[in-house]
């Protein structure tokens, strides 16, 4: 014959609960519950730890692409100086003879000016560029008008864009998307995957190749909004500047119509103030009469 035997629960029930001797000594052996409790506690700050440390490392790993990118628009841009240079633009087309443009060109960076003079060939010599406040004119000076242009159209039927004579702004228009290491040749690099902030942007994504070592561009390969590649870029050279280092020498090669690629080298670079004048409608109007 069982015996009963009684647990009063009455300070949280406010009634007894009857439970078996039998019953009783199941529910001793049973774990404790705060122990059951603390054991939960324990795993979950132990999986929290794994997570932020995981996440932690991970940060850790990966480069700080904003900072980079900023660095190579400052190394490009000439903020505590005017900038001029001597530009040879060399463009390749199967079956047709090579066209060599010479120009100068000058960049006021602080107020993003920019005034080209086209010096060769002679059928073009006095044709120019002229960027104020935000908008691209072109001179010509056959008609004596200035026509409104665009960054995104190419220069003097080139394979090189009019955004590739202003300043670099990388960091202002491009948010990274993605990134893994390569190789150029034997270079070390980060291939990191840009998308254009506004539709202003040359080309609405761009694939860049960056050296791990120092953080110079090498590459670029250009793309449309249908992800088609339009143009690729290629930067094999720098030259130091005050400051700054920019490439001396620039290849674009079409990706549409293969063949026609376009060299650009750079010489007689300098730091020196350029008068105000230069950055004037007044300037390409008389500067070749």
């Amino acid at each position: 014959m069982k015996i009963k035997a009684f647990l009063k629960f009455g300070a949280r029930t406010g009634r007894d609960c009857r439970i078996d001797r039998d019953d009783r000594n199941n529910w001793d052996e049973r774990p404790n519950r705060k122990d059951r409790n603390m054991k939960i506690k324990s795993m979950i700050v132990v999986a929290l730890f794994f997570i932020f440390t995981a996440t932690v490392l991970g940060a850790a790993e990966s480069p700080d692409f904003k900072a980079i990118f900023k660095t190579i628009d400052d190394r490009l841009n000439f903020m505590k100086s005017d900038y001029s240079a001597m530009y040879t633009i060399v463009h390749d087309q199967p079956g047709k003879d090579q066209q060599v443009t010479e120009a100068k060109i000058f960049r006021r960076d602080t107020g993003d000016k920019l005034t080209i003079v086209i010096l060769k060939p002679d059928v073009n010599k006095g044709q120019g560029y002229i960027n104020l406040e935000g908008n691209l004119w072109f001179y010509d000076p056959d008609t004596r008008k200035f026509i409104h242009s665009s960054a995104k159209e190419n220069f003097q039927s080139s394979d090189a864009k009019n955004s590739d004579f202003r300043k670099s702004s990388f960091s202002d228009d491009y948010d990274v998307e993605s990134f893994t290491d390569g190789k150029l040749g034997k270079i070390e690099t980060y291939v990191v995957n840009l998308k254009g902030r506004t539709n202003e942007v040359t080309y609405p994504f761009l694939k860049t190749w960056i050296s791990r070592k120092d953080g110079l561009l090498l590459k670029t390969e250009s793309y449309s909004l249908t992800n088609r590649l339009m143009r690729t870029s290629l930067f094999p050279s720098y030259v130091r500047v005050g400051d700054n280092l920019i490439s001396d020498k620039m290849l674009f090669s079409d990706e549409i119509e293969k063949g026609n690629k376009t060299q650009i080298t750079i010489k007689d670079l300098s730091l020196a103030a350029i008068p105000d004048y230069v950055f004037t409608k007044s300037y390409l109007e008389q500067v070749n009469r």
